[in-house]
């Protein structure tokens, strides 16, 4: 059985759908303040397989305990915590409060249920303003924001505990952008309120949600002034985590990059959504904003070496895919078209 924390968010839902596909079991806990437990009920239509679902903090020690030992859990995918830079700036103590203190209870947990796998949901944004690039994971660190010195402080908790007892299997996964949606458009990125990444942002400004999407500078020094990211599919994020669990010879602490190796600027996903979805993506040039960098993308080669993993899905599949999503789910998880999709697959299996 696999743990996943923040199991009903975005990325946690496409985890789960990996997992339950390669055939694992799994259990999720959420405390659902930025997600929707429809997500699972549809990961579980997706999958044909069920999963257990616990309504529950990482901060809630004794509950955490209960559900890895209840549940026979052998190894956790910690995907829970706060993950805005801007609203970090803003609560930093709430973000200390949730992604730290939150892990180091879900750490005692596992501690004292013996469960001692873990694959930790770390960002590239420790990395901070890259010296070089791409950014492989010898690069300094130096995170700029709350958000990021909460993920380096988790890391380097992470080694601390490793290296008082080498029986723990940790890997440390710094993420880069994580895009698009499941193929089936059932599972997506639902934001609560106005949407803090990019792609969101632009999908609502397609479907009528947003009325124009604000680029925040045009004078970087980038070929189109326009900052450039690492934008991955986060059906291959799903994927990484797979590889991992996977992996016989993995050893007890590992920090890898999940990234594609490639950057993309805001106006070539603005143009690529535009030819995805068929639709005209308005905009406007606004002000910088603080603590944003010109430009910031991966070396994945350790994550081939390591894991062999690589990522697989285009710019384009990503656009698709996402648009899809949103086309099928203008709300987002508010909508009931699920509903339809799930009555007329009854329907058509009873009359197969």
């Amino acid at each position: 059985m696999i743990l996943v924390t923040g199991g009903a968010g975005y990325i946690g839902s496409h985890v789960c759908v990996a997992l339950l596909d390669a055939g694992f079991d799994v259990v999720a806990i959420d405390n659902l303040s930025n997600s929707n437990r429809v997500s699972l009920e549809r990961v579980q239509f997706i999958c044909g397989r069920s999963l257990v679902f616990r309504h529950a903090d990482i901060r809630n020690e004794e509950l955490i305990y209960d559900v890895l030992r209840t549940c026979g859990v052998t190894a956790v995918i910690h995907l829970a915590g706060l993950k805005a830079v801007g609203d970090s700036t803003v609560q930093p103590m709430t973000y200390y409060e949730n992604n730290v203190l939150g892990t180091m209870r879900l750490v005692s947990a596992m501690k004292r249920a013996n469960v001692k796998a873990l694959i930790f949901s770390s960002s590239a944004t420790v990395y901070g303003i890259p010296k070089y690039l791409p950014l492989d994971e010898k690069h300094p660190l130096r995170p700029t924001n709350p958000y990021g010195r909460t993920k380096l402080t988790i890391e380097e908790m992470l080694t601390d505990l490793y290296r008082s007892d080498d029986s723990w299997r940790i890997s440390n996964f710094r993420y880069f952008n994580p895009v698009g949606a499941h193929e089936s458009g059932l599972i997506g990125e639902d934001p609560l309120g106005t949407p803090n990444n990019l792609l969101p942002f632009v999908a609502q400004v397609a479907i009528g949600r947003q009325e124009k999407l604000r680029i925040l500078g045009n004078d970087y020094d980038t070929p189109d002034g326009t900052c450039i990211r690492d934008f991955i599919h986060v059906v291959d994020l799903a994927a990484g985590h797979l590889s991992a669990l996977r992996q016989p010879r993995h050893p007890g602490l590992l920090t890898v990059n999940l990234g594609t190796g490639s950057g993309t600027s805001v106006l070539d996903v603005v143009r690529t959504f535009e030819e995805a979805s068929g639709r005209s993506i308005p905009y406007e040039i606004g002000e910088r904003r603080v603590g944003d960098v010109a430009a910031c993308y991966a070396d994945p080669t350790f994550a081939k070496v390591a894991l062999g993993w690589m990522s697989a899905r285009s710019l384009q599949q990503m656009c698709a895919d996402h648009w899809r999503w949103q086309l099928q789910n203008p709300n987002g998880y508010g909508d009931s078209e699920f509903s339809k999709i799930r009555e007329r697959s009854r329907y058509l299996r009873r009359h197969s």
